[in-house]
């Protein structure tokens, strides 16, 4: 039973391990990097074969379900993403190309070990496992005297202020339940959020860590300092992979919780409110991309809650299938990023001038991944606000709703910005950007899988549904 349901994770396993004896030679850039496409594309493979498998492992801390599947293939395909769209890693220190390699799919594995679990402990263990391998390549940066140095440091920090938050809620839940397991703490759970005020803050207080990791209102500080200073690839991998095991464990945690409306609720939706709202706000006025998509990041945070927080089918499948169209808009963004500073510096507005006549392929990708994000049709992000807002209109939260239309309108007039640079700025006379055939091809299905997932949106919402249904 086990090589059945836990072959993505020992494919992931041996991924690493390959990694790891690669940094002990002295392999060329390419030789890396071929090799490390070719094995996260054979464990997206192995991950997308054993979508349906089911059973209980490590004396149940350890559940493989549908829920769990779909978003081990999610993680598995930005991972796979990330490292094409990352090719030659120019923004990495030559050296460290084999470790970084190692460390990012290191991260991953900590991720779909996450999807799985389903007691206390193992969570925070493959939180944390995660989260170190991350730390390790923010300094990987070249050529950016201490910036990356600072952005790690930073990101360490709240990191171990986020963990010793949640251990408290850890704390404070196996006090009052006894239990550590979340079938077992789903019987209970309720009726204590209900009637007792401490279990609401020991909720609260376990969420804190993956409330760091969406960047989620007020564990988001970190956010603007930690993209700017990471290398372009590092961000690509900080916005998109992390995002998607917290939005995972937070479904899980909030359908413990129950889904009664109660003191916790109100305490979520008041976050939400204020990630939007600040996130929105203050990517109004910035100039670098990586920190207005930083800022935007926050505010998704918040549309995505609203999806959590509502604690229904409709709701939290909703959410599940807006991450999917996060991790697809957003690696759009840094694939420009990526290819206009081929020296990985940060971009600015100024250096998306003259874009379409430099690069019409990335300037197309910009514009289809912005008007995804501001939430314009046909786009996926328009069919997930859609369907995240109706959740919350079944729900009964219209005062919610209305907020997140606003920031949606809000929010487009620096996405909408973000195209007008790249269409209608004046051009300096740069040189065409240049670029192979596989990155050019990863261009088109960005704007095809943009595009075509949210003109063809039931498969993924039926899929999203039937896993959801198990937490409920």
């Amino acid at each position: 039973m086990l090589n059945t349901v836990f072959m993505p994770e020992l494919a992931l396993m041996l991924m690493v391990l390959v990694l790891f004896f690669m940094t002990l030679g002295n392999f060329r850039t390419g030789v890396v990097q071929g090799a490390t496409l070719v094995m996260s594309a054979l464990t997206l493979i192995v991950a997308i074969a054993s979508y349906g498998a089911n059973g209980m492992l490590f004396y149940d801390v350890y559940q493989v379900d549908l829920l769990s599947q779909i978003f081990k293939i999610i993680i598995l395909s930005g991972l796979f993403l990330v490292f094409a769209l990352g090719r030659g890693m120019t923004g990495i220190d030559p050296k460290l190309h084999a470790e970084y390699n190692m460390f990012v799919a290191l991260s991953a594995l900590g991720l779909v070990l996450l999807s799985s679990s389903v007691e206390l402990l193992t969570i925070l263990l493959s939180l944390e496992i995660s989260s170190f391998a991350l730390y390790v390549i923010i300094p990987f940066r070249r050529g950016q005297g201490r910036l990356p140095a600072e952005a790690c440091i930073k990101y360490i920090m709240f990191g171990a202020i986020a963990t010793g938050l949640t251990l408290y809620g850890m704390g404070y839940i196996f006090g009052l339940a006894h239990t550590t397991y979340l079938n077992e703490l789903a019987i209970v759970m309720p009726s204590l959020v209900a009637t007792q005020p401490l279990a609401v803050i020991a909720m609260v207080l376990v969420l804190v860590c993956f409330m760091y990791k969406l960047a989620l209102f007020p564990m988001h500080f970190w956010t603007p300092d930690v993209y700017q200073g990471a290398a372009n690839e590092t961000t690509s991998i900080i916005a998109t992979l992390p995002k998607i095991g917290a939005v995972l464990l937070l479904l899980r945690l909030v359908a413990v919780a129950g889904a009664d409306i109660t003191q916790y609720t109100w305490v979520l939706a008041t976050f939400a409110v204020l990630s939007m709202t600040f996130g929105n706000i203050t990517a109004l006025v910035q100039n670098d991309l990586k920190r207005l998509l930083a800022y935007s990041s926050i505010a998704h945070a918040g549309y995505v809650m609203i999806g959590i927080l509502t604690a229904d089918l409709l709701g939290m499948a909703a959410a599940v299938f807006y991450i999917i169209g996060y991790l697809l808009m957003n690696l759009g963004c840094f694939y420009v990023i990526y290819n206009i500073a081929p020296e990985g510096e940060n971009v600015t507005f100024d250096d998306l001038r003259g874009l379409s006549r430099r690069s019409p392929l990335l300037a197309m990708t910009l514009l289809v991944s912005a008007f995804g994000m501001a939430g314009i049709p046909p786009t996926i992000g328009f069919v997930g606000k859609f369907v995240v807002f109706t959740g919350a209109i079944d729900k009964g939260f219209y005062a919610l709703v209305i907020i997140g239309v606003i920031n949606a309108a809000v929010a487009a007039f620096y996405y909408l910005k973000m195209a007008r640079a790249a269409y209608c700025g004046a051009d300096d006379e740069k040189d065409p950007i240049l670029m192979p055939v596989g990155a050019q091809a990863l261009g088109v299905f960005f704007i095809l899988a943009i595009i075509m997932i949210g003109v063809l949106p039931q498969e993924f919402m039926a899929a999203a549904k039937e896993a959801v249904s198990l937490l409920l």
